[in-house]
């Protein structure tokens, strides 16, 4: 069984109301380094790990222990949707919490000609979407496409991928990713 350390760090850090910057100040870590363990876009040694935990504090031992309190919510208001998107894009997602669970949701809105940035996004899993409004660029490896309504995407998201909105009009997109590495 393999543990999401990611989750993990983040469900902590959310317990004990800490951001990235204040856990990365606490543990003498740079922020970036917290928001690539979360994002498992990085794997921590033991000593980096224990020197983060020490932050909060929590042993290495309490933190492997730490069980993930189940939803037991079946519905979301859409004003219920926690929001961990900034700026121009828009990332509302159902749940306030991944810790434990093997599937994310959200409501994507995009600004026109908002952007995901010039470096791909990769992260191990799978996702998909559909377009609610607007029209999306999704560049998925080295293929490029422009979705509308109705239209959807499906990839390994460890293929480099972007989404850019084009057009006037903001772009609404429902989207779904397993594990929940977004």
């Amino acid at each position: 069984m393999s543990v999401d350390v990611g989750a993990r760090l983040r469900h902590l850090r959310d317990l004990h109301g800490l951001s990235q910057r204040a856990l990365a100040k606490r543990a003498g870590v740079t922020n970036s380094t917290i928001s690539l363990i979360e994002s498992n876009q990085m794997n921590p040694s033991v000593g980096a790990l224990k020197r983060i935990l020490d932050g909060v504090p929590i042993g290495l031992s309490d933190f492997f222990a730490l069980a993930p309190e189940r939803p037991r919510r079946a519905f979301y208001a859409a004003d219920e949707l926690t929001e961990i998107g900034k700026g121009r894009i828009s990332f509302r997602q159902v749940g306030e919490s991944l810790f434990g669970r093997a599937l994310q949701i959200l409501r994507e809105r995009y600004e026109p000609g908002a952007d995901t940035g010039r470096v791909p996004l990769v992260h191990e899993g799978e996702e998909g979407g559909i377009v609610l409004s607007g029209r999306l660029e999704v560049t998925v490896d080295a293929d490029r496409r422009i979705l509308g309504p109705g239209d959807a995407y499906y990839f390994e998201s460890r293929l480099p991928h972007r989404f850019r909105c084009v057009g006037a009009e903001p772009c609404e997109v429902v989207s779904a990713c397993t594990p929940p590495t977004f």
